[in-house]
Parts: C-alpha cells; structure tokens; sequence
C-alpha cells in the first residue's frame, strides 16, 4: 500500500527524498493531530446543537428573492450562527461581499463623527488601512472625522497595557482586535489572551465597544472571543465558517445594538435586517458550517506540518513547530522575494483548478507593495482552501492557510518544498 502511495507521489512530482522527509516528520505529530481531532469533536457537535435547538429543516435551505421579507432560512442561519457564537444576535449575509466589507460594516455602522477607533494590538490588515484611512482613501473613517489611535505590541509580542491604558480617552468609542497575524509574523492571540486584553480595557472604559477580527481563528479552539467578553466578532464565510461550500458572505455577531447598527448600515435605515433576499446559496451556508469544525481541523495540521518542514529546513515560522495554534496561518519567512515566489508555484501546482497556472506578483487592490497569491479554489479567493501569499516586501515571508482536506494540505506543502529545491533554494 505504501508503495502505491509513494508512486502516486512520484507521479505528481515529489521525489523519493522529500516524501521520506515528509513522512519522518508526519510520524511526529500523532499526538497533536490527536488533540486537533478532539477539539474538532466538540466543535462539530456544538453546531450540531446550535441547528437543532433552532429547529433547522428543509424548508430554511431554500431561497427568496427580490426583497426577501419572512425569509425563513435566512433568519434561522442567523439564530444559529448566535447560538454557536454564543451572541444576542447575528447578522450572516451574501450581500457582505468579503471578510474587509464585514469589518468596515461593522465600524463604519458602530462609530460616529467624533469618535475615536483605538488598535491595541498595531497596525491593522493591509486592506483596513484604506477604510479607517491610515492611507487616505474615498469613504474611509477619517473623512467622517473618526479618529484613529494604534498602541503597538511590544518586542515580544506582549500587549503594551501601561500605553493602552494612556490611550483611552473620552473619545474612544470602539476598540478593534485582530486576532490573527495578517502580514506580520507577530503571534496570533489565543482566545483567553483576547479575554484578557478586553477585561483590562472594560476596566477602564465599560462602555467602548470591543470588536475582533475573528478571520482564520474560528473553530480553531473550543471557545470564540464573545466567550470572553467581545461585543462583536466579525469574519469571512469563505474562511473558516464557510467550510468551503460557502461562494461568498460575512458574518457579524454580538451586542443585539452592534449587530442592529450594521444591518441598517447594509441595508437602509428603517430597514435592517427585515430584508436582504438569500437567493439560492442558503444549503451552503448551512451545510458550510456543518462542515467547518472539521475542515478547519484539517487546515490546522496542514499548518503545523509546514511549520516543522520549514522549521527543520532552518528558516523562521510563526508559530513555530512545537507551538499552541489559535489560527489557520502559518507563515515562513525566506528573507528573499524567490523563496515567497517559489513556495507560492508549489501551492499552485497543487491545487486541483488552475495548477497549470503560474502565480506572478502584482499590485493588488487595498495593498502598499506588489502580492503574490496562489489558490486553485472552487471559491475564487476562498482561503479555507489551499492557499498562499504575500507581500513582496522585506521580510519576505508567505503566510499559507487551507486545505478542504489535511491530505491536499499535506500535499500542498510538500509540493512548495519540492518547488524550493528545484529553484535551488535550499538541499535536502
């Protein structure tokens, strides 16, 4: 059998020298893969809970149109999506077009002119710099005269509490948290560590409105940050929550007001939530966060597998090999724009649509420097599938996520690694 294995393999270009490799390394990490499956577990049957204790049936996966009035599918998957989140409410829609528009809703509906955005943690994703208007940008929050104020973290990646506690003012209305890294080989907060921060700030302020961007951080561990005090959470459905299955959305969970404040944003005051037709795409949804507890399971030690293949190879990864995960990403650095490149060939080459396709740098919408993406999806731009990018910037680092299955992640990584010594980059 491990014969068939190993020239099946061969026959998508892994050499003999990279498979043992591979297969050295696999043999390690039993005991974590364990852990992983058991938090699947759980994870699983508390959306299986969630879609039974609100009576899902046949009749919420189909679709209305036009203004969607008494939209039954749609107003269950949003009572699902709060039980699971363990929130007042929940708004899960496929007119919130990507993870950037949910956060921007969800800002742009909760802040007004005069108040002020505090980061806590740095620099915010790349893409959120035009809408809050650290790059000026048409509509962002600086041309409605909301403020924004950035503690950094300091050299360990420690949260800066004595700079925090000086930055909250009068003016501080919403406090944002990036759960995950972006690009940036900061680590990625647990979910307790984001407990801990909100704790200390409600400490200060009670009534600022702490948000996390929970993007590539959900069904990662047992508990979400609005278990630990975050009056929103907002996300991507074509990340985690999604499943894969899901061909586009965001979702906003939390306060009943937060939530509320951004349906009248999407949609129209006076309106809200009473409209917004879920068309045809309501099975997906439902059936995307059935699936997602396990095919994060599967993205999370594809992760792991490409920290120690890299770890072992001598280059720098966040989190490192032997590290607790709080999210999807694992990024590498290279310390060269051919080790980024190279690695995003490989994940290329192994992705079921598109693997013909070559992955070049451009200069891509919401960013400051060229980006290199690659991704064979089914969803276009879906990173709960195999997926790689990066700036091309110093210090050269490519953060990968996904995998629908652990075995095509597992696949995928070991495709990057052949590509790296093909390119002569690095030797076995």
């Amino acid at each position: 059998m491990n014969t068939e294995i190993e020239n099946i393999y061969k026959e998508l270009g892994i050499s003999d020298k990279v498979y043992q490799f591979s297969r050295e390394i696999l043999d390690s990490l039993s005991a974590r893969f364990c852990a992983i499956d058991q938090n699947a577990e759980y994870n699983q049957l508390k959306v299986i809970k969630a879609m039974q204790d609100n009576k899902v049936s046949e009749a919420c996966l189909l679709g209305t149109t036009g203004y969607g009035y008494n939209d039954l599918g749609r107003d269950t998957l949003e009572a699902v999506y709060a039980s699971v989140f363990h929130t007042e409410d929940a708004l899960v829609r496929p007119q919130i077009t990507c993870g950037t528009h949910a956060l921007a809703l969800a800002l742009m509906s909760n802040l007004r002119p005069g108040d002020e955005l505090l980061s806590p943690v740095g620099k915010p994703y790349d893409t959120l710099e035009e809408v809050i208007g650290i790059r000026p940008s048409k509509g962002s929050l600086a041309e409605y005269n909301i403020t924004y104020r950035q503690v950094d973290l300091l050299t360990d990646g420690s949260f800066d509490y004595e700079n925090i506690k000086k930055a909250i003012n009068e003016k501080t209305k919403l406090v944002t948290i990036q759960r995950s890294k972006g690009y940036q080989t900061r680590p990625t907060f647990s979910v307790q560590r984001i407990g801990e921060l909100i704790s200390f700030i409600k400490k200060i302020k009670l009534d600022v409105i702490c948000m996390v961007d929970n993007c590539y951080g959900e069904f990662v561990e047992r508990m979400e940050p609005t278990d630990v005090g975050a009056d929103m959470a907002v996300g991507s459905l074509i990340k985690n929550p999604g499943g894969g299955l899901a061909p586009i959305g965001g979702y906003i969970v939390g306060k009943k007001e937060c939530v509320e404040n951004a349906a009248y944003r999407l949609t129209s005051p006076g309106l809200g939530k009473e409209v917004g037709a879920s068309l045809g795409i309501l099975k997906d949804f439902y059936q995307g966060i059935f699936l997602a507890p396990t095919v994060t399971a599967g993205a999370l030690k594809g992760a792991i597998f490409a920290a120690n293949v890299y770890e072992k190879l001598g280059f720098h990864v966040v989190p490192n090999a032997t590290e607790t995960r709080h999210d999807i990403i694992q990024a590498v650095t290279f310390g060269t724009p051919q080790g980024v490149i190279a690695f995003c060939k490989g994940i290329q080459a192994a992705a079921p649509v598109d693997s013909f396709v070559t992955p070049e740098p451009w200069d891509m919408p919401g960013y400051d420097s060229k980006v290199i993406m690659a991704a064979g999806a089914f969803v276009s731009g879906s990173s709960i599938e195999l997926s790689a990018d990066g700036p091309i910037k110093p210090p050269y680092a490519v953060y990968f996520q996904g995998g629908l299955t652990y075995e095509h992640a597992r696949f995928g990584i070991m495709k990057t690694l052949q590509n790296v010594i093909d390119t002569g980059l690095v030797a076995l």
